[in-house]
């Protein structure tokens, strides 16, 4: 079974940055797809960004221009980058790996 560790939320002024981590362990790790998702308080759950294994990449409307997804094959983690945020931007993120396996979530808010 895989394993996924998310780490890298808190919270952020408007116009700050931070970077989620999310490192897959387990036996036999194939990563073919990675994602990030996020859902805010009464909320559906959103994609945010994904990555394949070749490197094809997807954007939320909301935030393309701002956040940036990428991976490390060699450490199996994939890394979201997240420039400008704005108070929509709250919610918890969660990692999912090859569209079935989910993280726990961590919190990102985004407040004054």
């Amino acid at each position: 079974q895989v394993q996924l560790e998310e780490s890298g939320g808190g919270l952020v002024q408007p116009g700050g940055s931070l970077r989620l981590s999310c490192a897959a362990s387990g036996r036999s790790l194939n990563i073919y797809v990675m994602a990030w998702y996020r859902q805010a308080p009464g909320k559906q759950r959103e994609l945010v960004a994904s990555i394949s294994r070749s490197g094809n990449t997807n954007y939320a409307d909301s935030v393309k221009g701002r956040f940036t997804i990428s991976r490390d094959n060699a450490k199996n983690t994939v890394y979201l980058q997240m420039n400008s945020l704005k108070p929509e931007d709250t919610a918890v993120y969660y990692c999912n790996y090859n569209a079935g396996i989910w993280g726990q979530g961590t919190q990102v808010t985004v407040s004054s």
